[in-house]
């Protein structure tokens, strides 16, 4: 059975985010909260750890991976360009729910992009899910917590009924709001694309694209 850490979601006691931390640093696959779904967490820079990941989910290793970052400043260290676009999206909605996608640095690994050489990037607005990071001074991965194809996860009741024994620990921190993932768009584009709408409606995204005198594609291949 994983290891299960109860905290607070809002104020999480470091002494529980130490006991996922190590686990992380040893290479291990932790369940924990995000601002829509539960995610499924491993040390970004560790290529075992990450493969773990593609494993647990039933994944190929064509689709990519995103990640979590701790902090803004962190984002240039893995990514070759942050594009004036990606630049106003993040003033907006940074922490949150948008994910960008960007080319990737030489310090992701390849597996993590799916051989496309771009990497999807959020940082989160879950005090659980930035401050590991933040801890293990890495990225995290940040897919759901979930079987390919299958339900996304909410709570640790989830966790357990989807995933068992899968994982190394699971942070329980209450249940999580669901309904849709991440807005995901790729800012290497020129306008930057849609590829997936998810909980930031698409159109405040347009919308302050728009303001800036920049363009969006509201479809893939519009």
């Amino acid at each position: 059975m994983p290891l299960l850490i109860r905290v607070d979601p809002l104020n999480p006691a470091e002494e529980d985010l130490r006991k996922a931390l190590a686990i992380l640093e040893s290479g291990g696959v932790i369940a924990y909260p995000t601002e829509t779904f539960y995610g499924l967490g491993a040390d970004a820079g560790n290529e075992k750890a990450v493969e773990k990941i593609y494993a647990i989910k039933g994944r190929t290793f064509t689709k990519p991976l995103p990640l979590i970052i701790g902090d803004r400043k962190d984002l240039d260290r893995y990514v070759e360009l942050v594009p004036e676009t990606a630049r106003i999206l993040m003033t907006v909605f940074w922490p949150g729910a948008l994910t960008l996608v960007f080319e990737a640095s030489r310090l992701v690994l390849p597996r993590l992009t799916g051989g496309t050489g771009k990497i999807g990037i959020r940082l989160s607005s879950h005090p659980i899910a930035s401050r590991l990071s933040g801890m293990l001074s890495r990225p995290v991965t940040a897919t759901s917590a979930n079987l390919s194809g299958e339900k996304e996860c909410s709570s640790a009741d989830d966790i357990a009924e989807a995933l068992r024994d899968r994982v190394d620990a699971v942070i329980d921190g209450g249940r999580t709001p669901g309904g849709l993932g991440s807005t995901i768009v790729d800012v290497t584009t020129d306008p930057p694309s849609l590829l997936r709408a998810g909980i930031i409606p698409p159109s405040l995204i347009e919308d302050r694209l728009w303001k800036t005198r920049s363009r969006f594609f509201l479809r893939p291949g519009q």
